[in-house]
């Protein structure tokens, strides 16, 4: 199966699209659009989960390319500090994507979901955190943090995936003091970066399914394209609000995976 188009039908090509366009929406904004999109292409006949993941690579990668230079356009976020983070971010994910292949994401799961939970408290408990950006760190301490986060959270990407953007948004508002609309332009490069270095990885197993791929790609680029303009002009306040509902529905969705795993 080359395009993934073989045995699909007219029905599920909408879901696709439609999957697409409000997953590159929400990714734009605070991250977790696979939500949205894995779902959409676990329907297309035949296709294996890893076929779904590196698709959904493809696809995200489109959108957040997309958000990414809208940010950069209206919100101008630090390169200096963007670049280095989203370059050891790549190398990250690419070390995820291989440990992914050997070992499986359910023994990570239980972990993802309490960190979320925690995630979620902060910043609900502390309403004020995110408005403006009062840096915590500077001079090569700031740089080295960034990088840190880079390194973990893009591994985390290509272990796992789901909420990259928005473990991205709350590590850069909570351990680096950035606001949640510059956090967010920030992340956008550096899930950019993880998309890459998941791709790389699948592309030379020929997992992916390109004509699926491109139509979601488009449509995530329309997506990202409006999520991040509307970002822009709603501020801080908004994403915040954006991204405890997309945190809340990860909780719910990886806490469903293990209860199932562990229980069912």
């Amino acid at each position: 199966m080359i395009s993934g188009f073989e045995s699909i039908q007219l029905t599920t090509i909408i879901l696709i699209v439609v999957a697409g366009f409000a997953a590159g929406w929400v990714d734009a904004v605070v991250g977790g659009g696979g939500l949205l999109q894995l779902p959409a292409l676990l329907l297309v006949p035949g296709i294996t989960p890893v076929q779904a993941l590196a698709t959904n690579k493809m696809g995200s990668i489109f959108g957040t390319t997309t958000s990414a230079v809208t940010y950069y356009r209206r919100v101008k976020p630090d390169l200096r500090t963007a670049v280095p983070m989203a370059v050891i971010a790549l190398a990250g994910s690419f070390g995820g994507a291989v440990l992914a292949a050997t070992l499986p994401a359910s023994v990570f799961k239980p972990i993802i979901v309490a960190a979320l939970i925690a995630v979620a408290l902060f910043t609900a408990l502390k309403p004020s955190v995110g408005d403006i950006t009062l840096l915590r760190h500077d001079g090569h301490k700031h740089y080295i943090v960034a990088c840190l986060i880079g390194a973990v959270i893009g591994f985390y990407d290509g272990l796992i995936g789901p909420g990259t953007g928005s473990f991205l948004i709350i590590a850069l508002v909570s351990a680096m003091g950035y606001a949640f609309l510059e956090a967010s332009a920030k992340a956008k490069i550096v899930n950019m970066a993880t998309n890459a270095g998941a791709l790389i990885f699948f592309l030379p197993h020929g997992s992916l399914l390109w004509g699926v791929g491109l139509v979601l790609g488009l449509s995530n680029m329309a997506g990202g394209y409006l999520g991040a303009r509307t970002a822009v002009k709603q501020g801080s306040r908004f994403i915040r609000v954006v991204f405890l509902l997309v945190v809340g529905a990860l909780i719910i969705k990886l806490g469903f995976d293990v209860w199932q795993e562990n229980f069912a």
